[in-house]
């Protein structure tokens, strides 16, 4: 009884998940399909230096058939400003800033999984237990005077998020770089890390080599496994 328990628990445990977000350029794309990572994160909030039109975005994502999942981040979207974005380009996830309505509306319509961006300082900004998104992107409030709601590179608080509903899919986001990533997911318990300017040269600008180190040092951390939608 007692080795069936411990395979069972060992079976749950998976290395943990890599989404690299704000990808614009193909030297970027083609690091994040190469180093491996599970999700390639398009960013069409045009107020980030990690905008990327849907066009643009296409032209991206036929560079590799397979390769990650495709997610595309929104802020507070119209369904009319999705539905553009699909007509051009194929995206697997939607990860939307907005709130229970706009999720909802989301999912109905379009038929995709939808993870909500989510700013936390308090337990109190934990989801409610009848949250309808179907995973988190997890990082610290957006500081004051912050031109967007998320992807600031404010480190979120690791003891804080450790008490983070278990039951739910969710990434550990930002301000993670190669070299605090695995500490990151270890201390949290995360399913994963979504990262984006901790892998920059410059606002916007991806380093292959940073990408490489990210994706590598994230895998070799093992998380109980809360399968993604």
């Amino acid at each position: 009884m007692i080795l069936r328990q411990a395979l069972a628990a060992r079976n749950k445990r998976r290395m943990a998940l890599v989404k690299i977000c704000g990808i614009k350029d193909e030297a970027a794309f083609d690091a994040v399909v190469e180093a491996g990572a599970d999700y390639v994160g398009l960013n069409f909030f045009a107020a980030s230096p990690r905008y990327v039109t849907p066009a643009r975005a296409a032209e991206l994502s036929t560079r590799h058939a397979g390769g990650p999942r495709r997610v595309g981040l929104f802020v507070a979207p119209g369904l009319a400003e999705v539905a553009a974005v699909l007509d051009q380009v194929r995206l697997d996830v939607l990860q939307v800033y907005g709130g229970d309505l706009e999720i909802a509306a989301l999912r109905a319509r379009f038929g995709l999984p939808v993870w909500q961006g989510l700013g936390v300082e308090t337990e109190a900004d934990f989801p409610a237990a009848d949250a309808v998104a179907d995973g988190f992107v997890v990082e610290a409030r957006p500081p004051a005077g912050a031109t967007r709601p998320g992807g600031n590179a404010v480190a979120a608080d690791w003891g804080l998020l450790a008490g983070f509903p278990p039951a739910r899919f969710w990434l550990l986001a930002g301000g993670l770089t190669p070299e605090t990533v695995a500490a990151g997911l270890r201390r949290t318990g995360a399913a994963g890390a979504d990262v984006s300017s901790g892998v920059e040269t410059a606002p916007g600008v991806k380093s292959p080599k940073l990408i490489a180190r990210f994706v590598s040092a994230a895998r070799g951390v093992l998380h109980v496994e809360h399968p993604p939608a």
